[in-house]
């Protein structure tokens, strides 16, 4: 039972780790607040966090799909793939990997307002 439980588990992880088409996002244009997070453990994807690599957290999003966050202070932009879940901080709509956040320009900040698109940048609005 716990071995057909955990290959279940890998199959699924391994599903989610293939990328999805910018469509994923519903082709939506939010605007919130975004932080970051270094951790080691593993995520809801079922891989290891790599505090470097251009990750991110989301509540809805699927597993797999990418978007482009935009610091709304600076402009800056990066592409990154959702493969955990969160934030689960009041106001927070996402959770970047650390190599994300220093990319973006807001590491000392810790905390700052994105707008988040589908990675091909066929989102519906831009943030104001």
């Amino acid at each position: 039972m716990i071995a057909r439980t955990l290959t279940a588990v890998a199959l699924v992880g391994a599903a989610c780790l293939t990328s999805l088409p910018a469509e994923a996002a519903g082709g939506k244009t939010t605007c919130g607040g975004a932080s970051w997070y270094a951790l080691t453990s593993r995520t809801a994807s079922g891989e290891r966090m790599n505090p470097m690599a251009l990750t991110a957290a989301h509540k809805t999003l699927p597993l797999g799909s990418k978007v482009k966050v935009t610091n709304l202070r600076n402009q800056r932009s990066v592409v990154v793939r959702i493969n955990d879940r969160g934030p689960f901080v009041k106001g927070r709509l996402i959770d970047l990997s650390k190599g994300a956040a220093q990319r973006l320009g807001f590491i000392d900040a810790g905390h700052t307002r994105v707008q988040i698109e589908p990675a091909d940048g066929s989102g519906t609005r831009s943030c104001a």
